[in-house]
């Protein structure tokens, strides 16, 4: 029998008033809790896509030592504090070994799934740009790699070809879509690591999942004050962060198109903040970025269809074929506007 999340809850303070669950993450179990003294985040680490919980812990805490100490430059972002327990740990382990944390609310905030204008976007893209540069300086080798193989869109690639030698492929439209899609684009797959390979990309730490809703906007300034959901700070290429915030928020959820428009404005103003470490090489791969990083999650997608929804949170059998098929109509526009968008890029360089 599974430990209630208020039980949980009741380890780092009590008494609790109010829990719900908070978000729509589809890794880690969240739920946003009301104490007589405090409000707080806590969450559930999912052990089976995190089977070292407690690396994640020793690298949030580099993290935040690492940006106590730019004080004078920190204050723009805030990093959400740990509570402890009152046994005094950073953590709570449950019966089923599942390791639970709280982190403190950052009030009068609220996360996005769709931007409505470009200020918006430009938040977004200073937001991400500034994160970077605060860790630009930061030994990437200090960091576990809470997530060994992540954004390694090879492994993605071997790791879909053995799912669908195991599985037959419904003779559908949209798997029939997928498989074709995969066959045509998967050597896309390749570019980003061997540019790392042949040393043109450097590891910096990244954040490793950058999408909208991490973003958090206070409700009364309009400005990103913070970024969360954090488990998957890592040693990375900052392409992968670039291409997975693009991504994330320049995508048409009616039509699945990539809008140009607003990729211009996040990239301007991202590169406002990154081109103080920005090398020659980091430019030249930034349209590899953009449309690599919806392939590799329709990759990812339609191979956890074809294996069942063993990873990704699904309230229906085919919700994950669903989005993979997104994922792969907003690659194709991105492709289409190729030139368009190598050409915005150029102009940004320089």
């Amino acid at each position: 029998m599974k430990t209630s999340p208020r039980f949980i809850a009741e380890q780092f303070s009590t008494p609790i008033s109010e829990l719900a669950p908070l978000g729509n993450g589809l890794i880690n179990d969240t739920f946003w809790v009301k104490s007589e003294s405090m409000q707080f985040v806590l969450q559930r680490i999912n052990s089976t896509v995190f089977p070292k919980p407690l690396h994640i812990m020793d690298n949030l805490l580099q993290l935040n030592q690492h940006i106590e100490q730019k004080t004078e430059r920190s204050g723009k972002l805030k990093i959400p504090a740990f509570l402890k327990t009152f046994a005094h740990n950073d953590f709570y382990l449950d019966e089923q070994n599942d390791c639970w944390r709280a982190l403190a609310f950052i009030e009068n905030t609220e996360s996005l799934e769709t931007l409505a204008n470009v200020a918006q976007a430009q938040q977004v893209g200073f937001a991400l740009g500034y994160f970077h540069c605060l860790l630009c300086d930061l030994e990437p080798s200090l960091l576990h790699d809470t997530l060994p193989g992540f954004h390694i869109t090879p492994d993605y690639v071997k790791l879909y070809e053995r799912a669908l030698a195991k599985t037959a492929v419904q003779d559908e439209p949209d798997s029939l879509f997928c498989v074709d899609f995969i066959a045509r684009h998967q050597h896309l797959a390749e570019d980003l690591e061997t540019a790392k390979a042949q040393g043109l990309l450097v590891l910096r730490v990244i954040h490793g999942d950058p999408k909208l809703n991490n973003f958090l906007f206070d409700k009364d300034s309009k400005k990103i004050i913070s970024l969360i959901d954090l488990d998957t700070i890592k040693p990375g290429l900052v392409h992968y962060d670039i291409g997975d915030c693009l991504r994330s928020c320049c995508h048409k959820q009616g039509s699945n198109e990539f809008d140009l428009e607003l990729c211009a404005v996040i990239l301007e103003s991202y590169l406002s903040e990154a081109s103080t470490f920005f090398s020659a090489y980091d430019y030249d791969y930034l349209y590899t970025a953009i449309q690599l990083l919806p392939f590799e999650l329709g990759l990812r997608f339609y191979t956890d269809f074809l294996e069942g929804n063993q990873y990704f949170k699904v309230t229906d059998p085919k919700q994950n074929l669903n989005r993979a098929v997104a994922q792969f109509q907003l690659c194709e526009s991105i492709i289409a506007q190729e030139l368009a968008i190598k050409t915005l890029i150029k102009q940004l360089r320089h």
